[in-house]
């Protein structure tokens, strides 16, 4: 917000007799004061027109908090005797997308969460949202179809618009039962699409920007060669696709065969992939998502141009991977060995939950992370009944083990799936079975979940353990 604007319906006159912090320029109407990026209208009797306050702050002076600035102007508007209604921050956007067949463009305006468009788009059960922010276009996914070849899924390119709401592109079919994608690039900074496919036993892979009916670029199908641990483990469920922090290689967790499958982006121009030996999980942990940690700094290693270059410009690397069925948290330490593909060990298996034991019936389900603090959602644990729990985890910076810091409420039903906001003081949590995404705090100094923004309902509400109700949330970041 470059400005804060104080609005008064008319002119009155000052209450008390009034010092201002700086001469008054009477021909502008302006006068200085100590506040930072905020502009304060108010009228001025002495003046034709409305009186300006300018920011002006010595650089030595830390930047205040909102709190701060009404504090310094607080004496001057109180002699002028204005009553004065503070301009809100600019409204953020948010997508959700709804097992009935719907994408939903949302507005955050102050603690006011509302729907600005209801899209019928992206087949018959929109699953995942991936947004391209260079070419401000999001790819949704489709769970539709399953592994049988006679069935199929889709990928819809959706495109931003102005006001945050979304108008359909190309179409293209795809391997039935996608759930997670992620953007990719190969030399030259062409892109890719990867999906993963859980009905559909797959990974696949788009160029684009899509086309309209274009094709797989590629298409990898898996068979168990043994069942696993339960039921749900009856085939191969690829349940995320990610990247590592080189953007050489793609992960993803195949939570029916207990399996992280591994693949290298070849060099080129050709954004295909190849298959790396994946990494055995402990039977029955049915891993589902993970993420990546590296003591670089942010993505120093994309300043090189070959994957030999980047992966030698990496330092320490760990992934910490949230295991659906086990109710556990994995931690892994990785390395870069001249094979050209990835190496994992195991170095921690923990319960991400109070008292080191998950609730019957309940299931870790999306893991993130900012620095050193790491976020996973708790499914039907009932912490905070009727809602479910969120939990926040500490990486200790010696490289020690994990550790529980927090519970707090998801303030809603099976939180399928979180995203933190770019400025890591917002967190939209997608309650699946309640269909509602609630907004909470998060304090970026400490990592910790706060106070609660706004909720809101989003659809139908689901059942629990079916693919009914939110499936995904994402911010226009």
């Amino acid at each position: 917000m470059p400005y804060a604007q104080l609005k008064q319906t008319k002119a009155i006159q000052p209450k008390h007799n009034v010092t201002l912090p700086q001469p008054l320029d009477s021909k502008t109407c302006t006068v200085k004061a100590d506040c930072r990026s905020h502009a304060l209208i108010v009228p001025f009797p002495s003046c034709p027109l409305p009186l300006h306050i300018q920011p002006s702050i010595p650089q030595q002076v830390a930047a205040p908090t909102p709190n701060m600035h009404l504090q310094t102007l607080l004496p001057v508007l109180s002699a002028l005797g204005t009553t004065a209604v503070i301009a809100s921050q600019p409204p953020a956007h948010l997508w959700a997308t709804h097992y009935s067949g719907n994408v939903y463009s949302l507005t955050l305006k102050d603690n006011d969460l509302s729907i600005s468009q209801t899209l019928d788009t992206c087949g018959d059960m929109p699953s995942w949202l991936t947004l391209d922010a260079h070419t401000r276009t999001v790819y949704c996914t489709d769970e539709s179809g399953s592994a049988d070849p006679s069935t199929h899924g889709s990928l819809t390119a959706l495109h931003v618009q102005p006001d945050g709401t979304l108008r359909e592109g190309a179409v293209a079919s795809a391997v039935g039962g996608g759930v997670n994608s992620v953007i990719y690039q190969a030399g030259g900074g062409k892109k890719y699409l990867a999906i993963a496919h859980y009905g559909g036993s797959a990974i696949s892979t788009f160029s684009l920007p899509i086309k309209q009916n274009q094709p797989t670029l590629q298409a990898f199908h898996f068979n168990l060669t043994r069942p696993g641990k339960v039921p749900q483990q009856d085939s191969s469920h690829p349940h995320q696709v990610f990247l590592d922090p080189t953007g050489s290689f793609i992960v993803s967790p195949d939570l029916g065969a207990d399996l992280l499958r591994v693949y290298a982006i070849e060099n080129g121009q050709s954004g295909k992939l190849s298959e790396c030996p994946s990494v055995n999980v402990t039977f029955g942990s049915g891993p589902r998502h993970g993420v990546f940690w590296t003591d670089a700094s942010d993505w120093s290693v994309g300043a090189w141009s070959t994957r030999s270059q980047k992966t030698k410009a990496i330092g320490e690397t760990m992934m910490y991977l949230a295991n659906e069925i086990g109710g556990t948290v994995m931690v892994f330490d990785v390395s870069y060995p001249r094979s050209g593909c990835l190496s994992f060990e195991k170095t921690q298996t923990m319960v991400p939950y109070p008292g080191g034991v998950m609730p019957e019936g309940a299931t870790p389900a999306g893991i993130s992370r900012i620095g050193d603090d790491f976020y996973v959602s708790i499914r039907s644990d009932q912490g905070f009944a009727p809602s479910d729990s969120m939990v926040v985890l500490d990486r200790s910076p010696e490289g020690g083990p994990l550790e529980l810091r927090d519970l707090s409420s998801a303030l809603g039903k099976v939180p399928r799936t979180f995203a933190i906001n770019r400025a890591g003081d917002l967190v939209a949590i997608g309650n699946q079975a309640s269909a509602t995404v609630a907004i909470v705090r998060r304090d970026p100094k400490t990592g910790d979940l706060g106070e609660e923004v706004a909720t809101l309902q989003i659809g139908e509400p689901g059942k629990v353990g079916t693919a009914e109700g939110l499936s995904s949330v994402i911010w226009d970041e």
